[in-house]
């Protein structure tokens, strides 16, 4: 049964919600389908607007278009009552990031998935905490070890304070605890 017929749709994710604790914070139905590369995008970090603040403080994951370029993610099946918490994330309403239709190529042969990109991209670089989630959650789905060490030498802002990266260890703990238990 297809994701599509058993009320399901396919997220493709390459920021912070490559982790699956970071996605399921605002979207617990979120399940690992695969991973897969997006073709002639480029991973890019940055804002929607000039001197934004935001949870993360710091630049955020987005893709632009990139001939040649790869970019490497997760693809989640997702209820498709979780769409609108996923816009929601994403800061859709607001006009921060634009949903997409793309196609993803897996080992399993091209997959047709839904993801973001931001409006209105200025360069910002990441905050080492957004960066860490990121490449928590490629190591986590077991991204090739090329790109994660792309990911490794992406050069953040050096912000040095509370983040929502501290929600998400706190919930990576929980659940490590209940998996002992």
């Amino acid at each position: 049964m297809s994701a599509v017929t058993s009320g399901r749709f396919m997220y493709f994710a390459f920021g912070s919600n490559l982790l699956k604790e970071r996605l399921q914070m605002s979207n617990p139905s979120a399940t690992f389908y695969a991973t897969g590369r997006l073709k002639d995008y480029e991973l890019t970090f940055g804002l929607w607007g000039q001197h934004v603040e935001n949870a993360w403080h710091g630049g955020v994951a987005t893709i632009k278009f990139s001939p040649g370029s790869d970019v490497w993610g997760v693809i989640w099946t997702l209820k498709n009552e979780h769409l609108t918490s996923l816009d929601n994330q994403e800061g859709v309403s607001k006009g921060i990031y634009a949903r997409l239709e793309v196609s993803v190529d897996t080992d399993k042969g091209p997959v047709p998935c839904k993801t973001y990109q931001l409006i209105n991209f200025h360069a910002s670089p990441p905050s080492p905490q957004y960066k860490q989630v990121v490449c928590l959650g490629a190591e986590q789905n077991h991204l090739p070890a090329e790109y994660l060490r792309k990911l490794e030498v992406i050069q953040t802002n050096n912000y040095n304070g509370p983040s929502i990266l501290d929600q998400i260890q706190t919930s990576m703990k929980l659940s490590s605890a209940n998996v002992s238990a």
